[in-house]
């Protein structure tokens, strides 16, 4: 798996989107009507997302404790808990199913709840793809790659960057073999700790 996307908390989207804007970023709304994310996308590695709330209702999150969910529902509320600023990634495959990283789980005996998603996106695509939650919330939630590349080719940021060069990220240290098997990609940095310890970029 790789480095799929960094998440980052913001207070408003609307106000983080325009803090990002205003540091050079190209900034684009997950979709047109009601978004509840924002996305910096890079033509190469992992793109950022800014959130203010995590994606699911209300409704939702009580389906998913009537149905012995409630570790993934517990994922959600630490992410809007947190302070702004970057906090947490996800990693992703580049396959329609979860079957190796299943296997991998399983044999650390970590347990997991696995989902579609979906969005039509501002330029009126359909982009599908799955997600998988761990219940240790300390190990990072998996995604396939969507079914259509939303990254924009040969793209420079105003502020001239072109891709995230490394992430520093925290986690128990009993995790960090699982996370090594599930992730090759050496943009991610592990050590004991907690979060995301720092991002930097290449220009």
């Amino acid at each position: 798996m790789k480095l799929s996307h960094i998440l980052y908390k913001v207070n408003t989207l609307e106000e983080g989107v325009e803090a990002f804007r205003k540091k050079g970023f190209h900034v684009e709304y997950g979709s047109r009507d009601r978004p509840h994310n924002a996305l910096i996308y890079f033509s190469e590695g992992p793109y950022i997302e800014l959130l203010a709330k995590a994606p699911i209702s209300s409704f939702a999150r009580i389906i998913l404790k009537c149905i012995g969910k409630k570790k993934v529902v517990d994922r959600f509320h630490f992410w809007e808990a947190q302070k702004e600023g970057f906090f947490s990634i996800c990693l992703e495959n580049y396959k329609t199913h979860f079957n190796t990283e299943k296997v991998i789980l399983k044999k650390f005996d970590q347990k997991f709840f696995i989902t579609k998603s979906q969005r039509k996106d501002p330029f009126g695509r359909l982009l599908k793809w799955k997600l998988l939650f761990p219940y240790e919330l300390k190990i990072p939630f998996f995604m396939t790659y969507f079914n259509i590349n939303p990254k924009p080719k040969d793209a420079v940021h105003p502020n001239g960057i072109k891709k995230v060069q490394r992430v520093s990220f925290g986690t128990d240290e009993g995790l960090i073999p699982i996370i090594n098997q599930l992730c090759d990609d050496d943009t991610l940095e592990l050590h004991v700790g907690s979060g995301i310890h720092k991002v930097t970029y290449e220009k």
